[in-house]
């Protein structure tokens, strides 16, 4: 497998990792007040999602693909 092809393959992985988090935040947002406590945790793993997908997109355009 090429460097592109498994760079492409981790920006796939983390961007389903962060579509089913955001998922998770919204059905937490439609639930409130009922497990409230939960934000913090749920929202900071989707921000680590994001990040990480971000910076394996960079990653991505600089190898040319």
């Amino acid at each position: 497998m090429s460097d592109i092809e498994t760079i492409k393959a981790e920006v796939k992985k983390l961007n389903a990792q962060a579509t089913q988090l955001k998922m998770d935040l919204h059905d937490l947002s439609e639930d409130l007040p009922i497990g409230w406590e939960k934000i913090p945790e749920l929202a900071g793993k989707a921000f680590t999602a994001y990040e990480q997908l971000t910076e394996a997109r960079k990653k991505l355009a600089a190898a040319g693909a």
